[in-house]
């Protein structure tokens, strides 16, 4: 079994200002503009997003990735749904210290106050997701991953990995026995994924060999599989579906 790797959390006061948590309703805008921007227009037509339609994500296993700051009561109007929230029940990444220098735009309230801005507030944005989804793969129990999408100006920030720990921590406290995705190997092999058991497995589309790769959560988890990787999350209600695929339609391209 590929060893999980263990997430240290360092809450000083130089940490990124960022926050995971679970996935709100309120996030559902920012969440799919941030995937058209990500992954553009043609990201319902790949291979695994037919593992996803109409289907719910794993129950706990859907995160955001928010950045916290203060904002003026004047800019408010301009804020997204999703900026109005305080994050709370939070796997931290940092400390509340980090949050009180300045704004998630890079302001701070004593550059605010000398242009006449006043009236702070916490608010937060969202800056990554990640979702993992029931599937069978060839007749195993097992959890696809993705999509895992980071705002550009936050990529390097660690956004990205904290997600993957707190989802592959998440999954394996919730006694989860296998992740699988569809991804480039060098950056997941960090996380100990690798196609070393899934080279028997398939996806229902076209899909490059060498970026299906797996990471066993118990040992064992993903021996001798093989054969088509199916849905088998629960099916979201119809008019959630429709909401959803509306939802998606609204949200502005990204060029």
């Amino acid at each position: 079994m590929t060893a999980l790797r263990k997430t240290q959390v360092a809450l000083i006061p130089t940490a990124a200002p960022f926050a995971i948590r679970a996935e709100r309703a309120s996030d559902v805008v920012a969440r799919e503009a941030l995937l058209d921007a990500c992954f553009g227009e043609g990201r319902q037509m790949r291979t695994c997003q037919r593992l996803r339609d109409g289907r719910a994500p794993a129950e706990g296993l859907a995160l955001s990735a928010v950045r916290e700051g203060l904002l003026s009561r004047i800019r408010s109007s301009q804020c997204l749904p999703q900026d109005r929230e305080r994050t709370s029940n939070s796997i931290r990444t940092t400390a509340d210290s980090g949050f009180a220098r300045g704004d998630s735009f890079g302001n701070s309230p004593e550059g605010a106050r000398r242009e006449g801005v006043g009236n702070f507030r916490n608010a937060t944005r969202l800056i990554g997701t990640v979702r993992l989804w029931h599937v069978s793969a060839g007749g195993r129990p097992a959890l696809i991953l993705g999509p895992l999408a980071v705002d550009a100006a936050s990529r390097k920030l660690g956004v990205g990995a904290a997600l993957m720990d707190a989802a592959l921590a998440t999954a394996k406290a919730r006694g989860h026995g296998a992740v699988i995705l569809l991804g480039d190997a060098p950056y997941y092999a960090r996380f100990g994924f690798s196609a070393e058991k899934t080279g028997e497995l398939l996806l229902p589309g076209p899909f490059e060999r060498e970026r299906l790769l797996g990471l066993e959560l118990r040992a064992g988890a993903l021996d001798d599989c093989w054969g088509m990787i199916v849905p088998t999350g629960a099916s979201l209600p119809k008019i959630k579906a429709v909401r959803a695929r509306k939802a998606a339609r609204l949200v502005p391209h990204a060029a």
